[in-house]
């Protein structure tokens, strides 16, 4: 049962399908495109009633829903609330697709999973305190529970992101692109393909209940540098726009902007994500970082084209 039909959930129902696992992909209206093995359920997860509707007959669930960033505070705690309760309803296992912001600045430092959780802000505040919720069900025995943190997603179907609808119509039709914070500082990128291979597994493996995985992720590198082949890969070059504090920029209105000012430090920080722990125990490699770029530029074309 995956909970979330956005770039993760969707891209992981597809890869639960491919390995012959009976998937139900979950949306509030239960609507999208046909995805082969893969049956759409309609449930609203924020009310309890619909998290037990959503879940029933799981043998594991996936919590891939997210909000707009300005409601998140209010309602994700709403949906943790429900999604656990609903799970331990029915005795299956969690497996919760969760992001860096518990770390807070680091300071550059790199990313593991033994990370402290010193986030200021209110988001990386709420997250921590639902992650650290989520933890205490398995500890105490109501829930199977495992998490998967991963960094900015990049790929097919990716919209919302710093490396997602900001950049690659621009990079493809010179229109301009934005260069949040510092470009010459390395930050990780998380293909939404290991997102989605991580995940799946997690999900196969009970031995890895109870703790914090980092999700496969390449070798970080500036994004300056990833611009630098991005260009290779569109023959021009890009038109950058600096963006060194948080205001409007194409598909990031202020709404948006406004509610991520407080997340600013990830872009005038090094994000460097370490996700050997995944890798070694499950035998995981993330898709090099050309590949993905390579997959994501040409999905941005066939939607460009109108395809």
């Amino acid at each position: 049962m995956v909970l979330g039909s956005g770039p993760a959930g969707t891209a992981l129902a597809r890869e639960l399908a491919r390995r012959g696992r009976p998937v139900r992909l979950v949306n509030r209206k239960g609507e999208g495109p046909a995805l082969e093995g893969v049956e759409r359920r309609a449930a609203d997860i924020t009310a309890p009633e619909g998290a037990r509707a959503a879940t029933e007959g799981a043998a594991v669930v996936y919590h891939c829903v997210n909000v707009d960033l300005h409601l998140q505070v209010e309602v994700m705690p709403r949906i943790a609330t429900a999604v656990l309760d609903a799970v331990g309803a029915v005795g299956a296992r969690l497996v919760v697709l969760d992001t860096l912001y518990p770390y807070g600045e680091t300071h550059g430092r790199v990313m593991t999973e033994d990370t402290p959780w010193n986030a200021t802000s209110a988001k990386g505040r709420m997250r921590a305190d639902l992650d650290a919720r989520y933890l205490a069900a398995h500890r105490e025995g109501r829930v199977r529970v495992a998490l998967g943190r991963s960094a900015d997603f990049v790929g097919p179907g990716v919209l919302n992101s710093s490396l997602g609808g900001a950049v690659f119509p621009g990079a493809l039709t010179g229109g301009e692109v934005p260069g949040f914070g510092d470009i010459g500082l390395p930050h990780s990128y998380t293909y939404i393909g290991d997102v989605a291979t991580g995940l799946a597994t997690l999900g196969e493996h009970p031995d890895g209940d109870g703790r914090v995985w980092h999700l496969p992720t390449a070798p970080a590198l500036t994004t300056r540098e990833i611009f630098t082949m991005i260009e290779e890969r569109v023959g021009r070059p890009l038109n950058v726009v600096t963006v060194d504090e948080p205001r409007p920029f194409g598909p990031f209105d202020a709404v948006f902007m406004d509610a991520y000012a407080e997340m600013f430090y990830q872009y005038t920080e090094a994000q460097i994500v370490d996700s050997t722990a995944i890798e070694k125990a499950y035998g995981l490699a993330p898709v090099p970082l050309a590949a993905a770029l390579d997959a994501t530029i040409a999905w941005y074309r066939e939607l460009l084209a109108g395809r």
